[in-house]
This record gives C-alpha cells, structure tokens and sequence, in this order.
C-alpha cells in the first residue's frame, strides 16, 4: 500500500533557515500574528489531515470516480465528509483576508500546506482549490456586496467556486469566446454559452456553486478586449442570503480521462442562466488572470506534492527490494541478495527526484515570499519590483516544476521495475494523476511562450536581468567554504544573461525565433533558479551540526554535477535557431500512404 509521511522537517527548514520566514512575517504590520510556533503548528495539523485523511481515499477515489446521472455529479465515497472536514478545521479560508473569515496566514506556509493535499490526493485538492482562486479574483474585482454575499460562503466552505473559461473552439485564445451576455433591466445579464474542461463544475461537496464565467456582451469589441467577466450561481440567491432557484446553468456530461478521475471535469451549459457582471464590462480578462496566475502557481506544488509521493514510496520499495548484487562485492551477507539501493542507476532515479524536490519547495516559497510582498508590504518600491518578479517567475513555477516532476515520477515509478506499472503500488495512478498538471492552466508549451515573449522580450529583458542581479549578489556574499555553489551559480547566471540578449537580438531577425527557443529558455531559467535555492539551502545548512544538514550539502553537490549540465544541451538547442524547425513544409506533417 503507498505510503506517506508529510516532509515536515525539510518544510520547517526551508521556513525557519533558508527563508527566515519568522523575520520576514514579524518586520511586516499586516503578518505580526503569524511566527514560527504558529506555522509549525499549521503544517503539523495539515499533515495528520493529509495522512488520516485524504491519503486512504486517494486511490478509491480512483477506481470509483466522479459520477455524472440526470444532470447531476456525485463525488467517489468519503470524498463529502472529508471536503465538511477540511471545511470545518477552516483549510479552505488558510490565506484569505480575515473579513472575510479567513485566516490571513502567508502565501510562503500555504504553499506547503497544499503540497501535502496534492501529494496525498490531487484529485480532492482541486475542489477547494478552485474554490480559492474564485475568492481571489471577487476579492480583487467585485463589488462590496458581491463580496458580502459570496466571499464568506465560499471560505465557510458552504459554497464552492468554479473558473469557467475555455470553450470547444477556444483555448488559449479567449479572444474568440462565443458566450454571451445579454443585459437584463435589473442589472442581471443572461448567459448562454457552453464551457468544457470546468473542474468542479458540478459535485455535491457543497450546496451551491459559484460559477465565474467569461461572456462577452452585445456590442463588445472584438477579441480579448471584449470579454467581461460574470458571477452566475448555481442556486440564485436571494437579497437575504437564502438560496432560490435553480439557474439555468449546470453539466451536460463529465469528462472520461486519464487521470484524477475523482475530480469533476464538467461540460457546462448556460442557457440564459442569470448572471452578475463582476467589475466593468469588457475588462474581465484582467480579473480572470488573477484567478489564473494562483492556479498556475498551484500546478507547480501539484508537481511538487506527486514528486514527493513518488520519492517516498520509491525509496521505501528500493530500500526492501533485493536483487543482485554490489559490483563492490556482498554488502547484505545475511540476505540472499542486496537491496537495489546498492546499485547506481537506482541512486541516480531517486537522488534526481530529491533533488527536485528540495529545490522546487524552496523556490515555491520564494515565489510566495514574492506574492506575499505585493500583498502586504507598505513600500511601494518593494511591491514593483515583487510583482515583476511574480510576473517572470508564474511561468516558470507552472511549467519547470510540473516538467521536471514528471521526469521525477517517472524515474520513480522505473525504480519499482514492472511493479512500478502495477495498480496496487500507486505509481501508475501517479503518473497518471500529475499529466494533466503539464496541460491545464495553460499548457507547459504556452508558459514557456509567455515566459520568453511578454516576460522577457516584451520587457527588453528588465525582468530577468533584476532577477540574474539578486542572484548574483546572494552568490558573491556567500563564504569561500560554499565556493563549490558560489561558483556553479554564478557560472550559470553568466550563460543565462548571455542565452537573453542572444534571444533579444535574433527575435528581432526572425518572428519565428522565440516560439522554437521559448521551451529550452524555460528550462534554463529553471535551472539556474535550481541552482539559486541550492545556493540558499547551502548557505543555511553550513556549519550546523547533524546528518540532516550534512545531506543537504551533499545533495547540492549533487545538483551541480549531475543536473545542472543540462543547462549547456539547453543553451546549445536555443542557438540552433528556429530554421531546423520552420523549413519543412506543413505537407511533410500530414499522414503519408
């Protein structure tokens, strides 16, 4: 049976020494009533939840799946009490503004909190997960009474919240939306359109779905500065805060797919179902991104989580599996064989999966150290540059921490051998479960376009190179004992900038040069922010007694020698150009006879 045990070492490490995050949340007004006690305290009662609770239902949940009958879903057994659970011990409200009732605790802990959900049932994570992106965007775009009227429910967990955006026709590119929006004289709209891939769309979790839909009013200019955004619930409610009547919107099927099957994935149909236009008309895209770039970073800890599950359970299968032999002679003599663990290319699947996930929970707390900056802080020089920061690093933590832990499941799930594709191990439903989070909330592919197209080129490269300076400064102070990382930081911060500026100048030779560049860009980036949080971790761990510190020097010098050189295959594709790419002709891809 899969096993997991929460990482709460290495996540107060990462807190408490790499970050200091007790510091930073007590030098700040609006996060004094959070310290490391307080902290310690949430992610210890994460841990018993995510392991007592939603770990047992993760692979049920699978094989029975949401069901979808007369217009109605129903969630796998346990799935109900559990969400009640979660509800009730207030996880949904974890970082949302107290009047609301919410908790007001920091993005830099949430983030761990949720990497426990996601390691230990993905699936069930994505209800109330959506449900705190709706929040976020009403919260940043609505008006006073829609927020009173929604925000608390959907923190209670009494409601839930849903992001309804793509379309059958339109994916990434919302400009051409079809969903309309026509005015009623109270200020309502009636929403007609269909909607596909709506995660949570429908379930019975809770008793009313707030949908956040984006329609496009009559007369409304064309593509994506046309569309506005609208509140249309499940239930009516009515001014008293009671539930009315049921709106026009809903399921017409769930989808069948590969994995996270016990997450509704509806197709939804709006038939002049009543709506609330949320902000102004025609500048709903704004509203929706705020909602979007949460999710994003929350794929990354999706990664994240299922790199840690797939560690764990691969570690424990290499540690009691016996076959053969050490090439160093007998080192089990009692036993009638070694356990695999003797072997290299066994060392290799689950150091690089460590690796990944000590460097991708350090850098998701940076970015939430980031977010947590543009929310907080007084200084408005702080909060400009925080907010370019989030701006370049969203992609980055969608894309390269979901890339980069599906390689990681996969060694894991090589280390079981042929078990590793059997049910009952739970690598399989692993591998199947994360795939998606390389896919949705714009695909891995479309990350690494904004990344190198609006993050980078569009800026000039401003962005990156404020980022590629604060490295460097962290590298330069850092003692010569750490030279080994000093060193390998600052080596790949001089060939990312130079990788930059050689992409600022052929960008403007050939349009086709970044989109062929924009996925090994990605990577690069991703590897020297590997390379930053390793230089952060080293720093934190030097001269500090125990194995558990001592591990953590030597797996930076593992990163710097066995995973940082995919930098140079990276930096060698991007120069390649994009001729190698756009000089077959569209023919040459067509099925031949």
């Amino acid at each position: 049976m899969p096993i997991y045990n929460a990482p709460l070492a290495d996540m107060k490490f990462i807190l408490n020494d790499v970050f200091n995050a007790e510091q930073f949340w007590q030098a700040n007004e609006k996060l004094a009533h959070v310290d490391a006690a307080t902290a310690e305290a949430i992610l210890e009662e994460m841990a018993k939840f995510a392991q007592n609770v939603t770990l047992p239902l993760n692979r049920t949940g699978d094989e029975e799946g949401a069901h979808y009958e007369n217009g109605k879903v129903t969630t796998p057994a346990g799935f109900k009490e559990a969400f009640q659970q979660y509800a009730e011990g207030g996880w949904i409200g974890l970082g949302a503004d107290e009047e609301w009732g919410g908790q007001a605790m920091p993005k830099m802990l949430t983030v761990l909190a949720d990497e426990m959900l996601f390691a230990t049932n993905p699936s069930f994570m994505l209800y109330p997960l959506l449900s705190v992106g709706a929040g976020m965007a009403l919260n940043s775009y609505a008006s006073q009474e829609q927020k009173e009227t929604y925000l608390p429910k959907i923190y209670s967990g009494e409601w839930s919240g849903t992001m309804c955006l793509t379309e059958p026709h339109a994916g990434t590119d919302l400009g051409i939306i079809k969903t309309k929006a026509e005015p009623n004289e109270d200020g309502s709209y009636n929403i007609t359109g269909t909607k596909i891939f709506i995660t949570g769309g429908d379930h019975d979790l809770a008793e009313n779905i707030i949908h956040l839909v984006l329609a496009k009013t009559p007369n409304a200019p064309a593509g994506s500065r046309g569309i506005s955004l609208f509140i249309v619930p499940k239930f009516i409610v009515n001014a008293d805060g009671s539930l009315g009547d049921r709106n026009t919107a809903g399921p017409g099927s769930i989808e069948h797919k590969m994995g996270i099957k016990a997450s509704a994935t509806c197709v939804m149909n709006f038939d002049a179902a009543k709506g609330y236009l949320v902000g102004k008309e025609n500048e709903g895209l704004a509203a929706m991104f705020v909602m979007m770039n949460y999710e994003r970073l929350s794929m990354g800890i999706q990664g994240l989580g299922a790199s840690e599950y797939a560690y764990q359970n691969a570690a424990q299968y290499a540690t009691d599996r016996l076959q053969g032999r050490s090439a160093n002679g007998v080192q089990s003599p009692n036993k009638p064989a070694d356990s695999i663990l003797v072997h290299g290319d066994v060392r290799r699947m689950l150091l690089n999966a460590r690796a990944n996930n000590e460097a991708s929970r350090a850098f998701a707390v940076y970015v939430g150290q980031q977010l947590d900056i543009t929310k907080f802080s007084t200084d408005a020089e702080a909060i400009a540059k925080a907010n370019n920061r989030v701006a370049l690093l969203t992609p980055i933590a969608k894309a390269y921490l979901t890339d980069t832990a599906f390689d990681a499941v996969i060694d894991a799930q090589m280390v079981f051998g042929g078990h590793g594709f059997i049910r009952e191990w739970g690598m399989e439903q692993c591998v199947r479960d994360l795939r998606i989070a390389q896919i949705y909330e714009g695909t891995n592919g479309v990350q690494s376009q904004d990344l190198i197209g609006r993050k980078t080129i569009k800026c000039n490269g401003e962005f990156i190179a404020e980022y590629i300076a604060e490295i460097r400064d962290f590298a330069n102070d850092l003692d010569t004992d750490l030279n080994f990382i000093k060193d390998a930081t600052l080596d790949v911060a001089t060939e990312v900038d130079m990788i930059t500026q050689h992409i600022l100048e052929r960008a403007k030779e050939n349009a086709d040069f970044a989109n062929a560049a924009a996925v090994d860009y990605l990577h690069a980036v991703g590897l020297l922010s590997f390379s930053y949080m390793f230089a952060r971790i080293a720093n934190a761990a030097k001269n500090k007694d125990g194995q558990f510190y001592q591990d953590k020097l030597a797996l930076t010098h593992y990163f710097i020698q066995r995973v940082l050189p995919d930098l140079h295959a990276r930096i060698a594709k991007i120069k390649a150009g994009a001729e190698v790419l756009m000089n077959f002709s569209e023919d040459y891809f067509t099925t031949q006879a």
